[in-house]
């Protein structure tokens, strides 16, 4: 089922501008068609429609459901944006329909992007929900010091992911937990520098690699997020 998204449903009972749109226009649905309205906070609500509009089409909410996400822990991406602002589109993208809860944006000393605009980043990553039948919209964080990153989460699992060889990693596979909420921290495309390295280390975070192979940055972010999906799923199976 084709899902639409309006976070105030059930104060509105109206679908925003875009899903109107799309529910109007490209699917062509009448009065009395039956959708799917998704709140972005875990709920799905089963919707007759009663007055359709290329801008703002009324429902009735006929039942509603809960739907959490299939994981019960907190998955943290901390990212230093991409230089090509589509490369980072598509990282959240890839990352929401994979699953993660939040998505932060950090700024290292070797950034070579310096802002962000959350509200592009927003749109997509709904959409990225709604493609990939989820009712929770993950939370995409403003543009964030590293320093300020690493100071954080100490209920977490707190993984730094880097290049440099000369400060010994361990493989991620090998030190995350299944099913505990975890953090993970990928550099930009010249990597953390030595002292971002060592202030995360000496605050409590693990040095980990993601493999023998040299990953772009966006890789290496999605590879994580499916790493911790994977151990997870492989856990269940040996229970």
């Amino acid at each position: 089922m084709i899902q639409f998204y309006s976070p105030d449903i059930t104060s509105t009972l109206t679908l925003p501008e875009s899903d109107s749109a799309h529910a109007t226009r490209v699917l062509r649905l009448r009065e009395d068609d039956e959708i799917q309205v998704i709140d972005g906070r875990g709920t799905a609500y089963t919707c007759r429609i009663v007055a359709p509009h290329q801008r703002h089409t009324a429902v009735e909410i006929i039942a509603s459901e809960s739907m959490p996400l299939p994981w019960k822990q907190e998955l943290v991406l901390a990212v230093a944006p991409t230089k090509h602002i589509d490369r980072m589109e598509w990282l959240v993208e890839k990352a929401v329909e994979v699953g993660v809860n939040r998505i932060i944006p950090i700024l290292c000393r070797h950034s070579e992007r310096k802002e962000i605009k959350t509200e592009r980043l927003e749109k997509i990553a709904v959409a990225a929900m709604k493609q990939s039948l989820k009712a929770v919209a993950p939370v995409i964080d403003p543009m964030t010091p590293v320093d300020r990153i690493i100071s954080d989460f100490a209920s977490h699992q707190r993984f730094i992911a880097y290049c440099d060889r000369t400060i010994p990693r361990r493989l991620l596979a090998c030190e995350y937990r299944a099913s505990t909420s975890a953090v993970i921290m990928i550099g930009p495309e010249g990597d953390f520098s030595p002292e971002e390295i060592r202030t995360a280390l000496d605050t409590g975070w693990l040095p980990v690699s993601l493999g023998p192979c040299r990953l772009r940055t966006e890789t290496a972010a999605l590879t994580a997020i499916e790493t911790f999906h994977i151990l997870d799923q492989a856990s269940t199976c040996i229970q």
